[in-house]
């Protein structure tokens, strides 16, 4: 037994327990000497990570801002530093003189409006592009501002609030000067076009109308000539800041567009008359609107006012606002004009849109839109119409009532209807190699096309060059135009349904067919005319010759397709008849080939 082993047999008890605590001790000590080392260590880490988080931040254009509940600075960037003008020691001491921004015409100081949002901050993150931020009485900046809050602590009860300011002066340069009339500060042009997307989606949101009003004061260059370039340049300032006062209580934005021209954006607006009535009080104001040497300047406005849906397509306001006040400006000074389609219909000169039709199909201007057909048993797309649409690049989209009979007068629908026929072959072409649903496309023919003597043997040669099935192609003839020369247009349509076509008889109920007449004609479908079913809800006369209609047809074999349906109502009665196929725009309108081929899908 060597001598450790003798110390440790003649131990006691005790000095085993001082020495197993002794030693105990020693091992915390060592414990806790290395463990504050790494904690140290860990945190000497972390400072160099905030370190760098900082410096990035610091570079940042953008100025980053992060305050406590009370509004004590936690954080602020040199960007933040330089906006706010924070003195040197602003860590944790409360912000003093709290910028305001400005939110619907109104100032707002920035933690106000935080307070306001904080129940929508817990949620997402919150922007607002293109807002003036007020850092002193005389120094209005564009910027774009973001928040979102932070909440710590076991229960999340504390939270950190943290903004983000980018100084549009940086990033746009003098853009937003620029997008704002140098005489009235009144945003211009340029920011109608930015404004004017967000004013269109609110369509969607509101149940009510929305409106464009384009004012313009009258005779300004003979007003000018009399009281001189500033005298007048004070007008303008005046009427604006006239029309900002206003625009708050009727919830309206107010665009100085150019010289003597303003627009009005309007939304939530009950009526026309509503309207109206919101000119009219302009005009009222401006009859003593302004002095000079104590005599009244009696100045007028004149208006053209676009109401969506009233006057149209959401896209068209602009240019319809436009074309109202250029037609109250030709019926002379303080005249309201509202853009509506019925009293706006365009006029063509005939020798124009003539000279315009070869070139137009040569540059592609011509395109076939498609109008489904509907089975009434489950309505489902079986067929659509071929429609020809012209968009002109001076006159925009020319209605086909337009350009269809001039082109039957001069011949060049025999050129259309060539144009139409290879379009929709290659179409059905496309769908059968694309695995697309087969249906059967019905195509408008004309006297003209069949008088040719040629039409049959020029659609065999195309059935033949494009290999299409012969029975998803139709013909559609205007009874109208087939009772002009009854015995010609019977020969002439029994050689196309020799070819395997259908044929179908088009606005049937307005050409006074004959009994004997409609065995004779080779139709396999009547189409009624939309006239006939218009009023057919509240008119018994129209749902008893509508219903004796569909009733003959189906004596003499045909199939009956009933255009014209706008509303579920029109489908039940009609459906009640025991009608087959609908046409309408309850089903759809016309649609170019990509957006109808979402229904064949």
């Amino acid at each position: 037994m060597d001598k450790f082993e003798q110390m440790i047999s003649h131990m006691t008890q005790r000095e085993y327990l001082f020495i197993g605590l002794s030693l105990l001790l020693i091992g915390f000590f060592f414990y806790k000497y290395f463990s504050v080392k790494r904690r140290n260590r860990h945190k000497e880490n972390m400072l160099k990570h905030l370190r760098i988080l900082q410096k990035s931040f610091d570079i940042s254009k953008d100025a980053m801002l992060i305050l406590s509940t009370k509004n004590e600075v936690i954080y602020a960037n040199k960007s933040m530093i330089k906006l706010f003008n924070l003195d040197e020691n602003y860590l944790l001491k409360v912000l003093k003189n709290i910028p305001e921004i400005k939110v619907r015409n109104t100032w707002v100081v920035l933690d106000t409006f935080i307070g306001k949002n904080r129940t929508r901050l817990t949620d997402t993150l919150l922007t607002f592009p293109h807002i003036l931020l007020k850092v002193s009485d005389d120094d209005e900046i564009p910027i774009n501002l973001s928040m979102d809050t932070i909440s710590i602590g076991k229960s999340y009860t504390t939270y950190y609030k943290v903004i983000s300011i980018e100084d549009l002066r940086k990033e746009e340069g003098f853009l937003t000067i620029e997008s704002r009339h140098e005489l009235t500060d009144l945003p211009d042009m340029k920011q109608v076009f930015k404004d004017l997307p967000a004013f269109y989606s609110k369509v969607h949101l509101e149940k009510n109308k929305i409106a464009l009003i384009l004012l313009k004061l009258d005779n300004f260059t003979r007003l000018r000539s009399i009281v001189g370039y500033e005298e007048s340049n004070e007008v303008l300032k005046k009427f604006a800041k006239y029309l900002t006062g206003i625009a708050e209580d009727l919830n309206l934005s107010v665009y100085h567009t150019f010289d003597n021209h303003f627009l009005l954006t309007v939304t939530k607006l009950k009526s026309i008359d509503a309207a109206r009535k919101l000119v009219e009080d302009i005009q009222l104001e401006l009859v003593t609107f302004y002095k000079k040497e104590d005599v009244n300047l009696h100045l007028t406005v004149s208006a053209g006012i676009s109401i969506y849906p009233d006057s149209g397509p959401i896209r068209k306001l602009f240019d319809y606002t436009y074309k109202a006040l250029a037609k109250g400006e030709d019926q002379g000074d303080n005249r309201i004009t509202v853009f509506l389609p019925e009293e706006f219909a365009e006029t063509y000169d005939e020798l124009t849109l003539h000279n315009y039709m070869q070139r137009g199909l040569d540059k592609g201007e011509f395109e076939v839109y498609y109008q489904p057909i509907i089975r009434v048993e489950n309505e489902e797309v079986i067929g659509a119409e071929a429609l020809i649409r012209w968009k002109h690049p001076q006159y925009g989209m020319i209605p086909p009532d337009v350009f269809i009979p001039l082109m039957e007068k001069t011949g060049f629908i025999i050129k259309l209807g060539q144009f139409v026929l290879e379009e929709v072959l290659k179409q059905q072409k496309r769908w059968e190699l694309f695995k697309f649903k087969q249906i059967e496309v019905s195509i408008n023919v004309s006297m003209v096309e069949i008088a040719t003597g040629e039409f049959a043997e020029y659609v065999e040669e195309k059935l033949i060059e494009h290999q299409v099935n012969p029975e998803i192609i139709k013909f559609e003839i205007t009874e109208g135009v087939a009772m002009i020369s009854e015995s010609e247009t019977v020969k002439y349509f029994i050689a196309l349904k020799k070819l395997g076509v259908g044929i179908s008889l088009d606005d049937f109920g307005t050409g006074y067919t004959s009994f004997g007449y409609l065995k004779k004609f080779p139709a396999d479908t009547l189409k009624i005319d939309k006239s006939l079913v218009d009023y057919i809800l509240t008119n018994e006369d129209d749902q008893r010759i509508v219903k004796a209609m569909i009733e003959l047809g189906h004596t003499l074999g045909m199939k009956i397709i009933v255009e014209g349906i706008e509303n579920k109502k029109m489908v039940e009665i009609i459906a009640s008849y025991g009608c087959d196929y609908m046409q309408g725009y309850y089903f759809d309108k016309p649609l170019p080939v990509f957006e109808f081929q979402k229904l064949l899908r």
